[in-house]
């Protein structure tokens, strides 16, 4: 989702929703997310069922809205971090710095992003991200790659960070899964930008 503001919400409204994601992280926490229901998030936040089914609608819901809020802080993190992931570094720094912090990101993510999957719908093919395409793209343009398609290419790179590759990857084998892919990715734009 790119980086916006949020629509216009009432006080109250924007208190139930902070107070209900940081519920729902100290649960995923303690307890994984398998124990994590409409309920039982209703329960230990002290808000009412209403108000918990009006904010999120499905137990998938209450997961997208996590993968959401964890979205826009990688985004900020990007657009105004420190180097080499925010601006200050070289393009093919900050590339490869991207690729490593968005592997992280969706390692991190990998079971909220699991759970987020409405069981009526089918894993996505490609779940890429507008601002990833869009960030490696202009990183891209800054580097002299000569007569390339730097869109196709964008779109290229994007595919190996933003496809639901995670989503496949067992619970045990995410760790290590992790360190390879960072690696791969640096490899692989190093080749690619090569002058």
């Amino acid at each position: 989702m790119p980086l916006g503001t949020r629509p216009t919400e009432r006080a109250d409204a924007a208190r139930n929703r902070q107070r209900l994601l940081a519920t729902a992280r100290e649960m995923l926490a303690e307890e994984g997310p398998d124990r994590l229901t409409m309920d039982s998030l209703a329960e230990r936040s002290g808000l009412g069922k209403g108000t918990v089914f009006r904010r999120f609608g499905t137990r998938a819901g209450i997961f997208g809205a996590l993968l959401d809020d964890g979205e826009r802080s990688f985004q900020e993190q990007v657009l105004g971090g420190r180097p080499p992931l925010g601006p200050g570094a070289a393009p093919l720094d900050r590339l490869v710095a991207y690729g490593k912090a968005r592997i992280h990101f969706l390692v991190e993510y990998v079971e909220i992003a699991r759970a987020a999957l409405d069981g009526r719908q089918p894993v996505p093919p490609g779940g890429q991200t507008p601002i990833s395409q869009a960030h490696i793209r202009v990183l891209l343009g800054q580097l002299e790659l000569g007569s390339v398609d730097l869109d196709l290419l964008a779109v290229q790179l994007t595919a190996a960070l933003d496809g639901p590759l995670l989503l496949y990857v067992s619970a045990g084998d995410v760790g290590p899964a992790e360190e390879r892919l960072a690696n791969g990715w640096q490899e692989l734009v190093q080749r690619v930008c090569r002058p």
